[in-house]
C-alpha cells in the first residue's frame, strides 16, 4: 500500500465495536480516496450487499465513547452518524468501490484483518499455554515441596531420646 493511502497504521483504524473488528466510512473513504457521503450514497444504492452483520450505525453513545478513546475531538462536523463496516463489509465494498486505489487499499485493509485475526490466535494460544503451565506449576509446587521435606527429612532426621546400651544399676 502506497504512503498517500494511510498516514498512521491501518490497525490503528480498526476499533472492537459490538464485539466486531470494524472500520468506520470516514476512514474508508479517506483509504479509498472518496468523500465519506460519496461511499456512503454507493453503499446506500446497493443496500442488499449491507446486511446489519457487514455493516451498521454507531449510535451516539457508541460515537462518543470512541471520540473520546481516540483523542478525536470532532468526527469533522458530521450530520449523520458514522456507519462501521466489518471485515465482511469491507470486503463487499469492493464490489462498490472500484478504482484502483480502492482495490489497493481494499488488499491492504483485508491482510491488516487477517493479520489481527493471526495476532489474535496466537495470543489465544498463547493465554492458554500460560493456564496450562499455572495449573502443572502448582501440582508440581505440591510435589515439588513433598520432595524437598523427605530430602530435608533424610538429611536432618528429628532427635530420638538416645537410649544407654548395657545394664543399668539403680541406686537403692
Amino acid at each position: 500500500m502506497g504512503k498517500n493511502l494511510a498516514k498512521e497504521p491501518l490497525e490503528r483504524r480498526i476499533f472492537l465495536i459490538r464485539d466486531h473488528r470494524v472500520m468506520l466510512d470516514s476512514d474508508l473513504a479517506q483509504l479509498y480516496g472518496v468523500k465519506t457521503s460519496e461511499l456512503n450514497k454507493a453503499v446506500s444504492r446497493n443496500k442488499e450487499r449491507f446486511p446489519q452483520d457487514f455493516m451498521f450505525k454507531l449510535s451516539s453513545e457508541e460515537a462518543a465513547n470512541l471520540r473520546f478513546q481516540s483523542g478525536i475531538s470532532s468526527w469533522g462536523g458530521r450530520r449523520y452518524l458514522p456507519n462501521a463496516f466489518t471485515e465482511q463489509g469491507v470486503a463487499m465494498l469492493s464490489g462498490v468501490l472500484r478504482s484502483k486505489r480502492a482495490v489497493r487499499a481494499n488488499v491492504a485493509i483485508m491482510r491488516t484483518f487477517i493479520k489481527l485475526r493471526q495476532m489474535l490466535s496466537t495470543n489465544k494460544d498463547l493465554a492458554a499455554r500460560l493456564d496450562e503451565l499455572g495449573r502443572k506449576s502448582q501440582t508440581h509446587d505440591v510435589q515439588i515441596r513433598s520432595i524437598f521435606q523427605a530430602i530435608q527429612e533424610i538429611l536432618d532426621p528429628p532427635e530420638r531420646p538416645k537410649h544407654r546400651i548395657g545394664f543399668r544399676v539403680e541406686d537403692g
